[in-house]
């Protein structure tokens, strides 16, 4: 017992002293009149800056039995229900564009997109038993900022999304255009497709290799009572991989921090949102609130403090933030009930890391920790005990480049993995 207070003890230390470490500066470049949106990953420091006018649609690919169909409102693109009936398709009048309902992306989860919010069953659609098809009942119409205009009817559901089209031309509308939109590979959670160039295009990394996406995006800056949407500027979150607690304590602070509690932590995408600024009307420049800090835990239990410091609007689009990984533990993952895994430091700065276990009972089967590529190569493997106890044991890891990794625990019929970054 004492050993393994000894041993916790040192665990503590060696974090703490990682939480000391100066932190690092970001500078998200979103461009003038925010052009741009930036997705964030902080375990690699790597920044995906994507043309924000470069899609029109994402499509939720995650399921075959889940639709989710939401607008680019990154790039100002609005979305109006402008009937209930798909009967009406070729009579769709801009004259009567102020008799619209215009739709919203949820700012609170990606699964909930404008189109899922009209009028038919699934928003846009409605099931049929008869197949289990979703069936297209809602036009839409969707106006971009330069005032131009495309109507739109999501056809049909199973397993993938059909859909039809047309271009206003300024005097008519154009020759319906359809497209199928497939689902796919589910480590992405949308399809993102543009109807200009007719086709899918690259937007988002990999669900594993995002933490936040930067770039406008419409939020309620109203009351429950009295919403008012309005296009702001800020930082959405991965629910898929992280989640987000916001906590009122100075960002530049020499204090010993306290981690939030878990029941602090959301998975509403906007709480970092927007709200970390405001405009000064005086002297026409943002304030940064000082006072907001957050803490972005991932799904390998590491835990990033950041808070922002400078905003420059529309001019520049560049936004700043100040970040370090502040995790007070290395933390034990139960494999089961009788095995606990764990290890640190993670990223692994010097290609070593320190394997911490804890074994209830003796086995008579063989332990072994392996690690793998991302293509799913095993590059590294070796032997633990079987005897219980409580152990650690460090790993030279100096072979594998810098990358990321798996690092799964075999513990008879029992596995489990977590992600490791090699700098």
């Amino acid at each position: 017992m004492k050993k393994r207070l000894l041993l916790l003890a040192s665990l503590f230390v060696s974090t703490i002293t990682v939480a000391q470490e100066d932190y690092t500066e970001v500078t998200i470049p979103l461009q003038p009149s925010y052009t741009d949106q930036v997705f964030f990953d902080f375990s690699t420091e790597t920044q995906t800056a994507v043309t924000a006018a470069n899609w029109d649609i994402a499509f939720l690919r995650i399921s075959q039995m889940e639709t989710g169909v939401r607008i680019n409102d990154s790039a100002g693109i609005q979305v109006f229900e402008a009937s209930s009936d798909v009967n009406d398709w070729d009579n769709i009048d801009l004259a009567n564009e102020g008799t619209w309902t215009e739709l919203f992306n949820s700012a609170t989860t990606w699964l909930t997109g404008a189109f899922d919010t009209g009028s038919g069953e699934y928003g846009w659609g409605d099931y049929n038993p008869g197949n289990h098809h979703v069936t297209g009942s809602v036009v839409f119409v969707l106006k971009y900022a330069d005032e131009s205009y495309k109507k739109l009817v999501i056809e049909d559901y199973f397993g993938g999304y059909t859909i039809k089209y047309a271009d206003w031309t300024g005097t008519e509308w154009a020759e319906d255009e359809t497209a199928t939109i497939p689902n796919g590979d589910t480590s992405y959670t949308f399809n993102f497709y543009s109807l200009t160039t007719d086709e899918v295009v690259s937007v988002a990394p990999a669900d594993a290799d995002w933490d936040l996406a930067f770039g406008r995006y419409y939020d309620n800056v109203g009351t429950a009572e009295e919403p008012m949407m309005y296009l702001v500027s800020g930082g959405l979150h991965n629910s898929a991989t992280v989640t987000v607690a916001q906590v009122d304590e100075t960002g530049n602070t020499e204090n010993e921090i306290t981690l939030p509690e878990n029941s602090a932590y959301s998975t509403d995408i906007n709480t970092i949102g927007s709200d970390w600024k405001e405009f000064n009307m005086g002297e026409f420049v943002y304030d940064i609130d000082t006072e907001l800090t957050y803490y972005v835990k991932n799904e390998d239990g590491n835990i990033y403090r950041m808070y922002f410091t400078a905003f420059g609007g529309s001019s520049t689009g560049e936004l700043k933030f100040n970040y370090k990984n502040v995790t007070a533990t290395a933390g034990l993952d139960n494999v089961n009930a009788d095995v606990n895994f764990g290890f640190y430091p993670n990223p692994a700065l010097d290609k070593r890391i320190t394997l911490i276990y804890d074994l209830k009972n003796n086995s008579n089967e063989k332990n072994t920790v392996s690690i793998y590529s991302l293509t799913g190569a095993k590059v590294f493997e070796t032997a633990i005990t079987n005897n219980a106890g409580f152990y650690t044991k460090e790993l030279n890891l100096s072979s594998l480049n810098s990358g990321i990794y798996i690092v799964q625990i075999q513990s008879g019929d029992y596995t489990q993995a977590k992600k490791l970054v090699i700098k």
